[in-house]
């Protein structure tokens, strides 16, 4: 099949970093049909965010963290994670975090607008975004700044597994770190959480699978420390422990 997107190298930095401490891949669209791409196009997102300047998970990419200063607010929040070790994975599957990109997960920004969480994760991190004609929602074409592998994607819905949304904790992870235990709602909420979604070069997500980042980390090391940063927040959202390889590792990637 020919590919229609194009990949650019190049890294993109993003906004400055802050000091003080925050609070607290799945799948493609469902919608695989290729419409015409000859709607409106939105305004482009910002740069992208460091995840400490961004603890809702509403701003746009994951900017590098670095500096004396970041990396100790970012050690501090991953040493506070709790430590276990990985359950089983007995009785996972996809549909126990409802079904994938709902708009309808109580309890997070960007649900109930009208729009999947799918679309809304494209929106909030591509530039030049381009709908579907007649629609403010259905995202048909954009550049993407991939964090994970600091290239460009210029992305058509046509070759739509070329940009997939990641969920930084993976599903299958925080049911075996006690997801399993929790109710239907909650679950739904971290499935569709724009803090635990970046959309990314779909090829790095295959690979990360269901990886903890002892195990998987982001082919571009200007931003793992990052991704680290973004694990956590999402792990101490919703009260999740993580191994404690995965802890080590994360805080290795912020001079720990």
């Amino acid at each position: 099949m020919t590919r229609h997107s194009r990949i650019r190298t190049g890294w993109t930095a993003g906004a400055a970093l802050a000091l003080a401490l925050v609070s607290g891949c799945e799948g493609l669209e469902g919608d695989a049909a290729a419409p015409t791409e000859s709607g409106a196009a939105a305004p482009a997102a910002g740069p992208a965010v460091s995840p400490l300047r961004n603890p809702d998970g509403t701003g746009p990419g994951l900017a590098p963290v670095t500096g004396d200063g970041p990396e100790a607010t970012a050690r501090g929040l991953i040493e506070d994670l709790e430590t276990k070790g990985r359950g089983p994975k007995t009785g996972y599957d996809r549909d126990e975090f409802g079904y994938a990109w709902m708009d309808s997960a109580d309890g997070v920004p960007l649900a109930r607008n009208g729009c999947d969480t799918r679309n809304d994760l494209l929106k909030r991190d591509g530039q030049e975004v381009r709908f579907r004609s007649g629609s403010d929602c259905v995202v048909v074409a954009m550049s993407l700044d991939d964090p994970y592998t600091g290239t460009t994607i210029e992305w058509r819905k046509q070759e739509a597994s070329e940009v997939q949304i990641d969920h930084v904790v993976p599903l299958s992870y925080s049911w075996q770190m006690g997801s399993s235990r929790w109710t239907e709602s909650k679950r739904e909420q971290l499935a569709n959480d724009p803090l635990n979604l970046i959309p990314v070069q779909g090829r790095a997500n295959s690979a990360k699978r269901d990886s903890g980042p002892a195990s998987w980390l982001p082919p571009a090391k200007p931003v793992r420390c990052a991704y680290a940063v973004r694990f956590a927040q999402v792990a101490a959202k919703y009260e999740l422990a993580v191994t404690a390889p995965d802890r080590e590792a994360m805080l290795r990637q912020c001079g720990g």
